[in-house]
């Protein structure tokens, strides 16, 4: 009797442990279905911004690397049910993760290499880092608001994206012990283009970069440095974002 009762309990755990592995990997297929059908969405808004972008399409890697990156682990659990719209998802403070195509575009216009050091002013959630770091870059990332900063590296931590460097503070000043840098990404609108990050941009180096009034117009910004240092600007698109905070 006492056998066949431990019998069954055992059989009991492993059906319940049995259960609960397929359940996730259901949920693990679902995640990646609704990523394939956000590359389908962000690669359509391409084709019909392609006058703006002045290319009709993405660069493969950066649809692989948004295929990948698990956007749901970088919002709160109670937003989850909207990880891959292509839409911005509060993540509180104040502030959100980024629409997926303007996070698509902004990747595709640092032309980021494996190799290549990159500065994020605006770590958010940590999903615009991930995804820089899914291509194989040095990644730098500054979060102003500190218990975001932290929530960010946590998230960094556990997607496996552990070679991240994050820290708080003041990104209109950059990150000047880790200059130069490749490439810059600024994830807040700014009044003006900061100095600091120009000064810490390699010549040859691309920064992209909302510029306007937190309240008015704002344009997607491209900045190139020429190997004599000299800087040119190209008006990407039309977007909307949080301001960049700070002292300045």
């Amino acid at each position: 009797m006492k056998k066949t009762l431990h019998l069954i309990f055992w059989l009991i755990v492993i059906g319940i442990v049995l259960l609960l592995f397929s359940g996730l990997a259901v949920g693990e297929k679902d995640w990646q279905r609704q990523r394939e059908d956000l590359v389908g969405e962000v690669e359509a808004m391409v084709a019909s911004t392609r006058d703006y972008l002045q290319q009709e399409a993405l660069d493969k890697r950066v649809l692989d690397a948004l295929r990948k990156v698990p956007r749901h682990e970088f919002v709160p659990a109670n937003r989850r049910a909207y990880a891959y719209s292509n839409q911005p998802v509060t993540i509180g403070y104040g502030q959100t993760i980024s629409q997926p195509y303007i996070v698509a575009i902004m990747t595709e216009m640092i032309k980021p290499e494996p190799g290549h050091k990159v500065l994020e002013v605006g770590t958010g959630s940590g999903y615009q880092a991930a995804i820089l770091a899914e291509l194989g870059v040095d990644m730098y990332s500054i979060e102003i608001i500190e218990p975001l900063a932290e929530q960010a590296a946590n998230n960094l931590k556990q997607t496996g994206y552990t070679a991240v460097h994050t820290r708080s503070g003041d990104g209109y000043y950059g990150w000047e012990s880790e200059a130069p840098f490749d490439a810059i990404i600024v994830t807040a609108v700014a009044s003006h283009i900061p100095p600091p990050l120009i000064k810490q941009l390699k010549p040859g180096g691309r920064m992209i970069i909302p510029v306007g009034s937190a309240f008015m117009n704002q344009y997607l910004i491209l900045v190139i440095k020429g190997a004599d240092g000299k800087v040119t600007t190209r008006q990407i698109l039309p977007v909307s974002f949080v301001p960049l905070t700070g002292t300045h």
